[in-house]
């Protein structure tokens, strides 16, 4: 069966086309910075290799071209979209309605678009990307693989917050968690390379959007994100934790209007507001320059994962593992030091020239004497809602 995976991002599509049950991948790409003057189309396969700067204002855009490529009648991989038999969707939030993976329907879509509010950045963009597969592979099967259903499993002493009981039991304002797909894929690769399915393992996603999970016995039991993907670390539009004090001030003393300080705290914060660029890659270079305001943004950003990563070896009586994955995680060789320094009190001890120098793979990048590894995995966030994909249909 040939399954296409689609994860529609803030700023970006990710695709691959798998054969299953081999999982053997016909091609891969993504559509990257969209709406910037800097968006690029990545597609590799053995037929074809493509990377180049392109005008791409919409997720819509993305999308068709996507499937210009697949269906090359030269270099694409399939003769036509009916050759296509199932589509995965990722789905950042799926409420306290979905745990697992679900067939798509119009019940489904109706969902995804009421948690607009909780997840304003993505649950859109999914939604499109779901329609515009809908209307172009008519015939193929779509499957809606939720972020939130790894962490079903929070136990209620972490999901639940010190608000009245009946905001949670009318309303499920709870910790839903977020980035599940990725936490669930690189702490079980991470249990498999230790050889320990009981593994403490603290997983952390770096990309535009950020999170960290405590993973004890192949379980999250605790993740930095909560009832929407604002809280925690500092992402790249969003501020990530703050108190929540804030807001009222901003709307009862400066006079803000609601919808202006949810656009400030997701849009115009996180790097951005610290620095006015929002990659990474922007501010490590700004940064090598002197600049001061990147220099900071650098430093906040590694001492709240730092905060984090304290408080869940707490959590976890204990840590065996850390796993950094996700664009920034798997890509930053400055954040991953920074992160790492100063955590010897915790057996965390960073070799600085395996962590300039991955290997394929996995990478093992802690001293011989450390007695926590750290790890750097690649997620494959696109195999997981494969697997799950195929595994709903063939059924």
């Amino acid at each position: 069966m040939k399954v296409l995976v689609l994860n529609t991002g803030s700023s970006s599509v990710k695709y691959q086309l798998f054969n299953m049950p081999e999982e053997r991948v016909l091609c891969s790409g993504m559509v990257e910075r969209i709406g910037s003057d800097e968006a690029r189309i990545k597609h590799h396969s053995s037929k074809n290799n493509i990377d180049e700067k392109i005008t791409i204002t919409s997720h819509k855009d993305a999308l068709e071209l996507i499937v210009k490529i697949l269906i090359d009648k030269d270099k694409g991989e399939v003769e036509s979209v009916e050759n296509i038999k199932a589509i995965g969707h990722r789905v950042v939030h799926g409420g306290h309605t979905y745990s697992s993976t679900v067939e798509m329907d119009s019940k489904v879509k109706s969902k995804i678009k009421e948690l607009y509010n909780l997840a304003p950045l993505h649950n859109p963009s999914n939604l499109q990307g779901i329609e515009v597969a809908e209307a172009i592979f008519t015939q193929a099967k779509q499957a809606a693989v939720f972020d939130t259903a790894f962490h079903q499993t929070i136990p209620a002493r972490a999901h639940k917050y010190a608000i009245p009981n009946s905001l949670y039991e009318e309303n499920y304002m709870r910790l839903y968690g977020f980035h599940g797909t990725s936490h669930k894929y690189v702490s079980q690769e991470a249990s498999r390379y230790l050889h320990n399915n009981k593994a403490r393992i603290i997983s952390i996603h770096l990309g535009n959007g950020c999170s960290i999970t405590a993973v004890k016995d192949g379980k999250s039991i605790d993740h930095s994100l909560g009832f929407s993907p604002f809280n925690g670390l500092i992402m790249g539009t969003r501020s990530g934790d703050i108190d929540h004090s804030l807001i009222f001030y901003m709307v009862h003393t400066l006079n803000y209007k609601l919808e202006d300080v949810q656009h400030v705290l997701q849009s115009e914060s996180g790097l951005l507001g610290l620095t006015g660029y929002s990659d990474l890659r922007d501010i490590e270079a700004e940064a090598a320059k002197g600049d001061p305001n990147c220099k900071l943004a650098l430093d906040m950003k590694a001492y709240r994962i730092k905060k984090y990563i304290g408080s869940y070896i707490a959590a976890m009586n204990g840590l065996d593992c850390i796993v950094f994955t996700a664009g920034i995680g798997e890509n930053s060789e400055l954040i991953r030091k920074m992160v790492c320094t100063d955590l010897d009190t915790f057996g965390i001890d960073l070799d600085q020239s395996k962590n300039a120098a991955l290997t394929q793979g996995i990478s093992e990048i802690n001293t011989t004497n450390s007695k926590v590894k750290i790890l750097v995995i690649p997620t494959n966030e696109e195999l997981e809602i494969a697997r799950q994909t195929y595994e709903l249909f063939s059924n």
